[in-house]
């Protein structure tokens, strides 16, 4: 008995031998078998800390005030899995920080578009997160790191590179996003669309209206301004605007104002408003937001789809 005991407290200690031997060399030679607490605390240290939630009225999401550059400067890279919390105690957890608007419609990110003077906090084409977190003027913001990289597949898949120089693109079409809408009985010549002819924050204005008066446009569908907007815009125009403004004193351009999203009853009663003024005038008719591409694209598919373009 003496003996098998000798025997099994042997063998017990090479074995928690073996066990200590193998724990210690995992934690060099494995370290994903191991939780890392100096990786978990700079993970966790990358914050804001507080910063001014700002109201953006058009769209209804809330800058963060802190710019593109900043905020990139603290640590966050596109791809990253972000908290965010308001200091009304709304809070958006898990969600991805990007370079463009790559989620599904109504879901919410962190936004550094290019362009944009700070970093963007919203619902993808959805309700208005201002209202949604009951934000008012004053209410803070505070954006921590949750995941490091989690939407990274995301981010490369749909990472676009824009440009607002001319010298990049093949034909001042391509720069101004211009082309004539084509799509079941359409015909031909009747419907172009474009980047905005009038807002030139992106440099394609001058190219777009150039292009739009060659074409013999009669009557503007501006989906994205407002007439105090088109207004400022005349007032501090960098580019000749008498073909424009021509078409507009005699009220044919119907300014909409549109926010981006489609499915809210805003956007479905102006968008209609806007229809049924087209009938009214004479074409050729463009229809264009500011950059030409989602409010403008949702409107001429639906255009192309009453008049019985295919799926």
């Amino acid at each position: 008995m003496q003996k098998l005991q000798k025997r099994f407290t042997t063998a017990l200690s090479v074995f928690m031998t073996l066990v200590l031997s193998f724990a210690l060399v995992g934690c060099n030679v494995f370290p994903f078998l191991q939780n890392n607490p100096a990786q978990q605390a700079t993970q966790s240290s990358i914050t804001t800390g507080e910063l001014e939630a700002i109201h953006d009225p058009k769209f209804g999401g809330s800058y963060l005030d802190i710019t593109i550059e900043e905020f990139n400067n603290l640590g966050f890279e596109y791809g990253d899995s972000v908290d965010v919390t308001f200091s009304n105690g709304y809070k958006l957890s898990d969600i991805p920080y990007y370079n463009g608007y790559y989620t599904k419609t109504n879901d919410p990110l962190v936004v550094a578009y290019p362009g944009y003077p700070y970093v963007y906090v919203c619902v993808n084409n959805g309700e208005p997160l201002w209202e949604t977190a009951g934000l008012k003027a004053g209410d803070m913001a505070t954006v921590t790191l949750h995941e490091k990289q989690k939407y990274a597949t995301v981010q490369k898949a749909l990472d676009a590179t824009y440009t607002n120089n001319r010298s990049d693109y093949a034909s001042d079409e391509a720069f101004a996003n211009f082309r004539p809408m084509k799509g079941g009985n359409l015909a031909e010549g009747v419907a172009y669309r474009s980047a905005s002819p009038i807002d030139n924050q992106n440099n394609r204005a001058p190219y777009a209206a150039d292009l739009a008066q060659k074409c013999g446009v009669q009557f503007i569908l501006d989906l994205a301004d407002t007439n105090e907007e088109i207004q400022g815009y005349y007032q501090n125009a960098d580019y000749d605007i008498t073909w424009h403004q021509s078409l507009y004193d005699v009220g044919n351009v119907a300014a909409l104002g549109l926010n981006a999203n489609y499915r809210g009853g805003q956007y479905a009663h102006r968008l209609a408003a806007g229809l049924r003024e087209i009938i009214l005038h004479k074409g050729p008719y463009l229809i264009h937001c500011t950059e030409g591409k989602d409010r403008t694209g949702f409107v001429c598919a639906l255009l192309e789809a009453l008049c019985g373009a295919s799926y």
